[in-house]
């Protein structure tokens, strides 16, 4: 098979540091401290594909793939290089898919989030070429994804036909001031495959009655509460009678809001060293993701260092069938999985499998 393998080696970048995604904010994400996330999602898609006989790979020059392919052992094709060593533009992804399909590859590999994803089925447009992400973005909305970087290669190994799946992507700018308005901006080829995740539902159904359990909680501890992003975490910090960041972090204890939209950093330094830390999320709808989309400030030195409550309406699970955690910690995922318990309402619980 051969495939061809770009890697935006920017995406996620601006996760961790709380500027939910990295469009024109690459500099600054730098200034904050963030660390490239998808060179090593991209590594592990390949250390799995690797393992695999009869694979041909074609790539991108230096950070946009050829790097990481030789680390793991292939010895690739390299059709063409960015103009940057390290950083890749739109132009840069197009580029290297027209490449692909130039040279007759049998699907497209890429690692990034929904504007890479965008990127390359905008080149694909007019073929049926079929392609498969590796999620590495801040926001990966699309359904053109697989679940986490091993199922990716276990969907280029085993697929055997396609279907057409939507690209989403959203204005960033606007995502940062809380507004979510999804924009399709392509149809695709993609394998099938139960590896794959779902678009985003947007849309919980009534969360009056959970969210007003939780905040009564919440009030009563001593506890100091991490509480996620999302609508139904939102209508919980609207009880506790604050405004907080809709699509970011804040972090609450003893009646005081600590932090408001928190990066990793400020998250860790607003945990109580001496008591205990709880983090409060809801899952994607349609996708089910607790750890690993929207999420990124919940980085795994937050999640291990709290326990773990997640709320959601009852509408909202009864369109997921399973919970799925990718944290960056194939460990902590490990620890993660299995049966727990999900708040559905003021006293209400449902068991849920976390995958």
């Amino acid at each position: 098979m051969r495939i061809g393998f770009a890697v935006n080696p920017i995406a996620g970048m601006g996760g961790r540091v709380g500027l939910k995604g990295t469009d024109g904010k690459v500099e600054e994400a730098r200034r904050l401290g963030a660390e490239p996330r998808a060179p090593d999602r991209a590594r592990r898609a390949l250390e799995r594909l690797h393992e695999l006989d009869d694979v041909e790979l074609l790539t991108w020059g230096g950070a946009m793939g050829a790097d990481i392919a030789r680390q793991v052992g292939f010895a690739p094709e390299v059709l063409g290089e960015a103009g940057d060593a390290e950083d890749s533009t739109a132009e840069d992804t197009a580029r290297a898919v027209k490449a692909f399909l130039a040279a007759d590859v049998d699907l497209v590999l890429f690692v990034g989030g929904d504007g890479t994803a965008a990127d390359v089925a905008e080149a694909v447009e007019g073929t049926e070429t079929p392609i498969l992400g590796v999620p590495a973005g801040v926001k990966v909305y699309s359904s053109v994804f697989a679940v986490s970087p091993e199922d990716a290669a276990h969907v280029v190994a085993t697929f055997e036909r396609t279907e057409r799946r939507e690209v989403l992507d959203i204005d960033e700018d606007e995502y940062r001031e809380g507004e979510v308005h999804p924009e399709l901006r392509a149809i695709a080829h993609v394998p099938v495959a139960e590896e794959l995740q779902s678009s985003k539902q947007l849309g919980g159904g009534n969360v009056e009655a959970l969210a007003a359990g939780v905040a009564d909680d919440i009030r009563a501890s001593d506890k100091t509460f991490v509480l996620g992003p999302g609508s139904t975490v939102g209508a919980i910090k609207a009880e506790l009678g604050f405004e907080g960041s809709p699509l970011g972090v804040d972090v609450w204890r003893g009646g005081e809001v600590l932090a408001v939209d928190a990066s990793e950093s400020e998250i860790l330094d607003a945990l109580d060293p001496e008591g205990e830390n709880v983090v409060v999320v809801s899952p994607i709808g349609g996708q089910g993701f607790v750890f690993g989309r929207g999420n990124p400030q919940l980085s795994p030195d937050v999640i291990r260092r709290c326990d773990v409550e997640i709320v959601a309406s009852r509408s909202k699970l009864d369109g997921i069938g399973e919970l799925r955690v990718d944290t960056d910690d194939s460990d902590l995922d490990a620890e993660l999985k299995g049966w727990t318990k999900v708040r559905i309402g003021r006293f209400e619980r449902r068991m849920m499998r976390i995958t």
